[in-house]
C-alpha cells in the first residue's frame, strides 16, 4: 500500500521524528470527512493546522478536531495570514495553548509564516527573522516559511530556524518547482557544515511529479495541502504524493546517471551473440 512505502525512512526537525516525509495541512477541504480519508491515504504522520485561518467548526456543527486522529498525528501549528512579526508570535503562542490542551507533541513546535501581501503571499523576510528571534527565544522550534532566496535562508538558520522551508513556487499556485537552481543553492548554503540540517519544500506544488522533482533536488521532505484538497479526487491524489514523495526521495538516495549530449548502448557490443566471429 502507498502509506507502506511513505514510511520507510525517518526525517528528523529538531526534537520531532517523523515517519513520513511528507507534511500535510488540514484546510480547504469540502468535508472534514474528506480531509479525514485524504490524511491517511497521503501516509503522512505530521499536519498543519492554521490556527488563525481554519474553522474548528463548518456550516453543519462538525468540529474539525473530531476528524483528526491527536494520538497518531502530530499536529503542526500555522501562522497562515499573518502580516506582521508581533501577529505571527501571538497566533504562535494562541497554537502552542491549543496543543497544549490536547496532550499533542506539537505544541513546542510551529511552522512561521509571516506574510508581506494578500496578491502574491509571499513572506517578509525582514519581519520573518524577526518573529523567528522572538519564537526561538521563547521555546519554540520554529520551520519557517520561506523564498527561495539562499541568503534569506542561510540567514534564517542563523536565526535559530530548526527548518528552512523555501517555496516551489507561490502558496496554491500549482506551478511545481520553478527555481530548482536556487532550491540546490539553498541546500549548499544550509547544509554545509551541517548535512542533517532539515530543509523542505513548501508550497506552489500541483501533482505527484512537482514532488518527486523537490525530492530530487534532495530536500528532506515537502509540505502541501491545496494540491491535494482542490484535486479532482483528493483521495487519489493524497495517494499519488505519498508515492510521488517516496520515488523522489529513493531516486535522489539512487543517484541519477549523468546526463550526455549523445547516445549510449544499453547493451555492450563485446561480448554478444551478434559480436562474436563466426
Amino acid at each position: 500500500m502507498a502509506t507502506d512505502l511513505c514510511t520507510e525512512s525517518l526525517l528528523t526537525i529538531g526534537t520531532h521524528t517523523l515517519r513520513s516525509r511528507l507534511i500535510v495541512g488540514t484546510g480547504k477541504y469540502s468535508s472534514h470527512m474528506l480531509m479525514q480519508e485524504a490524511l491517511h491515504l497521503s501516509g503522512t504522520d505530521c499536519i498543519t493546522v492554521a490556527v488563525r485561518r481554519d474553522r474548528l467548526i463548518d456550516a453543519d456543527g462538525n468540529n474539525l478536531l473530531d476528524f483528526i486522529d491527536t494520538q497518531r498525528y502530530t499536529l503542526l501549528p500555522n501562522t497562515a495570514g499573518c502580516f506582521s512579526a508581533d501577529d505571527a508570535v501571538r497566533v504562535a503562542r494562541l497554537g502552542r495553548e491549543i496543543l497544549l490542551g490536547l496532550e499533542n507533541p506539537g505544541a513546542d513546535w510551529v511552522k512561521l509564516e509571516v506574510l508581506s501581501d494578500t496578491k502574491t503571499l509571499l513572506p517578509d523576510p525582514v519581519a520573518t527573522i524577526e518573529a523567528t528571534e522572538r519564537l526561538v527565544a521563547e521555546g519554540f522550534q520554529v520551520l519557517c516559511y520561506s523564498t527561495d532566496d539562499p541568503i534569506i535562508a542561510r540567514r534564517l538558520k542563523e536565526a535559530g530556524a530548526s527548518s528552512v522551508m523555501p517555496a516551489g513556487s507561490p502558496i496554491g499556485s500549482g506551478q511545481g518547482i520553478l527555481n530548482p537552481n536556487s532550491i540546490r543553492i539553498c541546500l549548499e548554503y544550509l547544509k554545509d557544515g551541517d548535512p542533517d540540517y532539515p530543509v523542505i519544500v513548501d508550497a506552489g506544488v500541483g501533482t505527484a511529479s512537482d514532488v518527486t522533482r523537490a525530492m530530487e533536488l534532495g530536500v528532506d521532505g515537502v509540505l502541501l495541502n491545496t494540491a491535494i484538497a482542490h484535486a479532482r479526487d483528493p483521495r487519489q491524489m493524497a495517494s499519488a504524493m505519498c508515492l510521488g514523495t517516496e520515488a523522489g526521495h529513493l531516486a535522489y538516495l539512487a543517484g541519477r546517471i549523468p546526463k550526455k549530449l549523445y547516445a549510449t548502448a544499453s547493451s555492450p557490443e563485446e561480448g554478444t551473440i551478434a559480436a562474436r566471429p563466426r
